[in-house]
């Protein structure tokens, strides 16, 4: 099981846009959606940062991915 250490925490929120975005979500709690929220936030920064990769990796244009999955080698 995993435990979550939980910190009270005072923050001064939208209470408009946090009702919204509960009701959005269909999440029962504000802590439910605070969390479903932030989870949001950094998945979507990861994938940003994922996008300022793309063109910089140079791929070798002899690689057989079919070959690959097939586990036979590639030359």
């Amino acid at each position: 099981m995993c435990r979550l250490l939980v910190v009270p925490t005072n923050l001064a929120i939208d209470d408009k846009l946090l009702e919204q975005a509960k009701r959005l979500g269909k999440h029962r709690s504000k802590r439910e959606t605070v969390n479903v929220a932030l989870r949001e936030y950094v998945r979507r920064r990861e994938m940003l940062k994922l996008l300022d990769a793309f063109g910089t990796i140079e791929l070798d244009p002899g690689w057989d991915h079919k070959r690959e999955r097939r586990g036979l080698e590639a030359y």
